[in-house]
């Protein structure tokens, strides 16, 4: 089915299986009866062939004709810095591969994370889209991308942090000329959610049970040490003091720090060191870090299998449960901050709206 015009009405008449094309954009009814939004125009002689987003995922008619306009606005620019030798365009995803390899050898912060990152999400949304190419209106699709996956601001935040820090590089190392900025998210700073002793329990049984083995240790961990994600899945073998129950992080993000654990947990490690002989890393994986980066998909199975809520329960959760049962047990702060591994101690101060009164009483008496 082809117009010579788009209109909303038109778009909305059509059936499953039906398409409509003008002006460069086509418009697919799909059979699940979403519609998806495509271009193909010609820009400097230069065929253009993008998906701009599905309904569902908030792109309108008018968002896929701005997008045509800010490609021809681009290509405009780009004539105009001519004199200056057009670079070769580079992808987003050897980019990214360039930028972590720099990032290593000058000892770049957070690396771990940021690799995380770009592999399962950045990487996979923007393919080799050239980076000099990537716009603020591809961020804002990017963060609804993430935001229809259920992704929380805070997380989308640092990924797109992220790529606003590769950006930020690219113009840096002469890549690109200019990189585009989009606002940040606003947080839910709300109270911090944390787990009762049953619920604790419900999710260490679903996850004995659940098909990925690494779920289990990483959620025992997580609420016996209070240790972040990335220092989970980053724990090497050699640096696991069983005799002294102690694991060392060499980067942590306040500095590197020797983090206590209990006795179970100890105990639990022994009997899981035995059967792992030959590896490096607690959590290996067949990736270039030679660790495994990711552990949401299980996480999230898990909590659901436990009754618990994915939206709501996550991984930073057994972080805010282990520092919440310390606080409410009675442990002062300044302890507390050195199992947390925490900054400051105002960022664990947070943690005594979950007490009792005598906690509350004590942090005032800290901070008088």
């Amino acid at each position: 089915m082809t117009r010579q015009r788009l209109t909303r009405l038109e778009l909305r008449r059509l059936e499953p299986g039906q398409h409509i094309t003008a002006g460069g954009i086509r418009f697919d009814r799909l059979a699940d009866g979403d519609g998806r939004y495509t271009i193909e125009i010609m820009v400097d002689r230069v065929r253009v062939h993008r998906v701009v987003g599905l309904e569902s995922e908030g792109t309108t008619l008018t968002q896929a004709e701005q997008y045509i306009e800010q490609l021809r606005a681009d290509a405009r620019r780009d004539r105009l810095n001519l004199p200056k030798a057009r670079k070769v365009a580079l992808g987003f995803s050897v980019a990214a591969d360039d930028y972590l390899k720099r990032l290593a050898a000058g000892q770049g912060r957070d690396l771990a994370n940021k690799r995380c990152y770009l592999e399962l999400h950045l990487k996979p949304f923007f393919g080799d889209k050239p980076i000099s190419k990537i716009s603020a209106f591809d961020l804002q699709r990017y963060i609804r991308h993430r935001q229809n996956e259920g992704a929380a601001s805070a997380t989308i935040n640092r990924e797109i942090s992220c790529c606003s820090h590769l950006l930020h590089r690219a113009v840096e190392w002469a890549w690109i000329d200019r990189s585009s900025r989009v606002p940040r998210l606003r947080e839910d700073n709300r109270r911090l959610v944390y787990l009762t002793q049953d619920q604790i329990q419900r999710l260490l049984d679903a996850a004995r049970s659940d098909s990925c083995w690494e779920i289990y240790p990483f959620t025992l961990i997580g609420l016996h040490t209070a240790m972040r994600r990335s220092e989970i899945l980053t724990i090497r073998w050699e640096h696991v003091d069983l005799e002294r129950r102690v694991i060392h992080i060499p980067r942590a993000k306040a500095g590197a720090r020797d983090q206590p654990i209990t006795a179970e947990l100890a105990t639990y490690l022994k009997e899981l060191r035995a059967m792992m002989l030959d590896t490096e890393w607690l959590f290996p994986a067949d990736s270039a870090s030679g660790h495994r980066i990711e552990i949401e998909r299980p996480f999230r199975r898990v909590v659901a299998a436990a009754g618990l809520n994915p939206k709501e329960v996550t991984r930073h959760t057994l972080r805010h449960t282990a520092i919440t049962h310390l606080v409410q047990s009675g442990v002062d702060l300044p302890t507390v901050q050195r199992i947390s591994g925490h900054k400051t101690l105002a960022m664990v101060a947070r943690y005594s709206h979950q007490s009792g009164e005598h906690i509350a009483a004590a942090v005032k008496g800290l901070m008088d």
